[in-house]
């Protein structure tokens, strides 16, 4: 039987984690899905009252958008797959208990997003995170809203137009990682952080929240309405599959050509 897409362990501190390794725990409806009925579910427990959020593995915490998923898309798939994405992120947002991130490995794309909805955030310093939607053709809407609540104009644009991606080093340095630790740390004091916002009063933290994302939903949704308009006229070019595509047969070829490389160096061939 198949392990599901999200792995959560009980208790009053649970910890939620994408079950995609081999995909570097890249988002495609199964796994949104997924996640988003599991956030609701735990809403919904009055035995929890911390979620830590991670990814399986130690390469990925999510890399974002599965991309074999996205090159399929057409212009007329783009308002269900956005409304899709809205309804996860609003998963996170609407959450009254406390999240933390436990970035465990690559933070990409919606993966970075979905961390910087979390409350805190605690990751490694060679770890790297970023947005690289704009490499893919695709237009940097909704992690600029996200981002604009940590950072100011200058810096978000090295993400949104340069689609840089940073370390985990200079992430802490610019206030996105709250806390920085030795990687083979990371869930374990992201489960104290959770221990910690677990013990304080509950409904002071609920009321908190819901305070910080109303201040913010018009924004959200706007940001959302756009990214709908930009992605039909992206994929209307071709452009954004046909780099996708270009992409994965790029790391297609790099995958054979390690391991046509490994089996030489074990049956002791040359090239």
């Amino acid at each position: 039987m198949d392990e599901p897409l999200v792995q959560v362990e009980t208790g009053t501190v649970v910890t939620v984690t994408l079950n995609r390794p081999a995909a570097l725990n890249a988002f495609d409806h199964s796994l949104r899905s997924a996640l988003t009925d599991t956030l609701l579910d735990l809403e919904n427990d009055a035995g929890v009252r911390a979620i830590v959020l991670t990814g399986m593995g130690e390469r990925a915490f999510s890399a974002g958008q599965d991309l074999h998923e996205a090159a399929a898309y057409r212009p007329q798939d783009i308002p269900a797959w956005m409304s899709h994405q809205r309804a996860m992120y609003q998963a996170v947002r609407a959450s009254r208990k406390p999240l933390v991130a436990a970035f465990n490995g690559l933070a990409a794309g919606s993966g970075f997003h979905l961390g910087l909805m979390a409350d805190l955030r605690v990751g490694f310093a060679d770890m790297q995170l970023g947005q690289p939607e704009i490499r893919m053709g695709l237009a940097s809407i909704v992690g600029p809203f996200l981002m604009s609540r940590h950072l100011g104009q200058g810096r978000i644009s090295e993400f949104a137009i340069a689609g840089r991606m940073i370390s985990g080093q200079r992430a802490h340095e610019l206030g996105l990682i709250n806390d920085l630790v030795p990687r083979a740390e990371v869930l374990a004091h992201a489960r104290s952080l959770a221990r910690e916002l677990a013990g304080h009063p509950s409904q002071a933290l609920a009321l908190t929240k819901e305070h910080f994302v109303a201040q913010t939903q018009r924004e959200f949704d706007q940001a959302f309405d756009a990214v709908i308009r930009c992605h039909q006229a992206e994929y209307a070019t071709g452009e954004p599959q046909a780099l996708m595509r270009g992409f994965l047969e790029t790391r297609r070829q790099q995958r054979l050509q390690a391991e046509s490389t490994e089996q030489r160096s074990t049956t002791g061939d040359r090239p």
